[in-house]
C-alpha cells in the first residue's frame, strides 16, 4: 500500500512542477508581450501584499 501512496505522490508532485514551469513561461510570455499591463498588474500585487495583514 505505501509503494502506491509513493507512487501518486510522486506523479502528483511531477504534474505540480509542470503546471508551475508552464505558468512561470505563460507569465514571462504576457510580460514581453504587454510589458505595461504586466508591470502595473506585479504593481498591484506587491500593494496587495504590503497591505495584507499575517
Amino acid at each position: 500500500m505505501a509503494d502506491q501512496d509513493d507512487e501518486r505522490d510522486l506523479e502528483r508532485r511531477r504534474k505540480r512542477a509542470l503546471f508551475l514551469r508552464e505558468l512561470n513561461e505563460a507569465k514571462e510570455l504576457r510580460d514581453r508581450v504587454q510589458p505595461r499591463k504586466a508591470r502595473a498588474a506585479r504593481m498591484r500585487q506587491q500593494m496587495r501584499m504590503r497591505t495584507f495583514r499575517w
